[in-house]
């Protein structure tokens, strides 16, 4: 049953909760409150099940009320993603959280703690190989069709599938001679960016531009025509890519946001700064962006040898004065410099036999510069 089709929720609770919600929410999305009201459902309906005589918020317990309610969702067939129940585990925590506070009953603030939260899944970066991305490009450009160009867009830009949707027709802009940027509109995490590009994405924001002047559809601004709904193309741009992947002979699991993680592998290995692919990426920390990237050990061994080819952290040279002077306050300087040079030959040696003989010399040196100081001042 679709979720604006479900009957109001009848449980003695509910305004309660609701009120809660509603005071949360209050200059938040409506999306985010959409997504209050599904844990407070999925609570209150588990609660109006298994315990139908709790009709007060003083009889609520960390135990069982709470800790079942945790356990049955976990324990749901299909099971839910463990994203998908941080989320509601986090949402019920902030609508206890009020509870307590309009309602002054302090422990419903400790019914759910923070360790009952699970950690969100560290997943790998998800980039193609070099052997598939050129592949599929190769099969996206000969098909060269609506849905291969947009796609070939996707990959050269690093945008979600989402935001290649909801772009505009004038989304390409000129910045300077032979210099482009796309306008990528808000996104997943209401943020908007300008990403720079080449002719060849240029020729592709063309190509879709073609595309759109034969659809019969009525113009409405949008780059991309959409025959229904947003959802449905959405799902036909995913079934595209699987059958141009079939045909390729590639994975057939390969879904569009693996361009995405390509594009900022690509960029990163291109020598493009970590705070720049953040940018590009549309993200808001460089941990997301971390998560998208991915290093291999061929990238830590180039990085590896670059480093010893070209080391920063040697003990610079002494500096060599100008002209050198004469008499003892030469001979004094020349006497510094070798110390100095000792010290570094010094720290390197690894032989102890011959760093004891070189101690033996630098305590020598440093009799004579006392003796050279004395003479100097008589």
């Amino acid at each position: 049953m679709k979720r604006w089709r479900r009957p109001p929720l009848q449980h003695p609770l509910a305004p309660a909760f609701a009120r809660a919600v509603e005071s949360l929410c209050t200059a938040l999305s409506p999306a985010t409150e959409r997504h209050y009201n599904i844990a407070v459902r999925s609570f209150l309906v588990y609660l109006g099940a298994a315990y139908p005589k709790v009709t007060a918020l003083q009889q609520l317990r960390r135990d069982p009320h709470i800790l079942g309610w945790m356990a049955r969702l976990r324990a749901q067939t299909p099971p839910l993603a463990t994203t998908t129940c941080i989320g509601r585990f986090t949402a019920l925590r902030a609508i206890c959280n009020e509870l307590a506070w309009t309602h002054q009953l302090a422990e419903l603030a400790h019914l759910i703690r923070r360790e009952d939260i699970p950690r969100t899944p560290q997943r790998l970066p998800r980039p193609l190989t070099a052997e598939q991305d050129q592949i599929l490009q190769q099969e996206l450009m000969r098909r060269n069709d609506l849905g291969g160009n947009v796609f070939l867009l996707l990959r050269h830009t690093g945008m979600r599938i989402g935001e290649c949707v909801d772009l505009s027709y004038d989304c390409l802009h000129c910045t300077g001679p032979n210099l482009w940027a796309i306008h990528v509109p808000l996104g997943k995490l209401k943020t908007e960016r300008m990403v720079p590009v080449d002719a060849f994405v240029r020729d592709l924001v063309h190509r879709l531009r073609f595309f759109r002047s034969l659809d019969p559809l009525p113009v409405n601004g949008r780059l991309l025509a959409w025959p229904g709904s947003r959802v449905s193309l959405l799902a036909r741009l995913r079934d595209y890519l699987h059958l141009a992947c079939h045909s390729a002979g590639l994975p057939t699991n390969i879904v569009p946001h693996q361009l995405r993680h390509t594009y900022g592998t690509e960029m990163l290995r291109a020598g493009v700064g970590l705070a720049a692919v953040m940018k590009l990426l549309g993200h808001t920390s460089p941990a997301m962006t971390m998560r998208y990237v991915d290093v291999t050990l061929a990238d830590l061994q180039r990085e590896f040898q670059l480093a010893r080819s070209k080391p920063r952290h040697l003990v610079p040279q002494p500096k060599t004065q100008a002209s050198q002077r004469a008499g003892l306050d030469g001979l004094i300087d020349s006497l510094l410099a070798t110390q100095h040079h000792m010290e570094i030959v010094g720290r390197s040696l690894q032989d102890n036999q011959r760093r004891t003989c070189l101690n033996r010399l630098a305590n020598r040196l440093t009799k004579i510069l006392s003796e050279t100081r004395k003479l100097q001042t008589t």
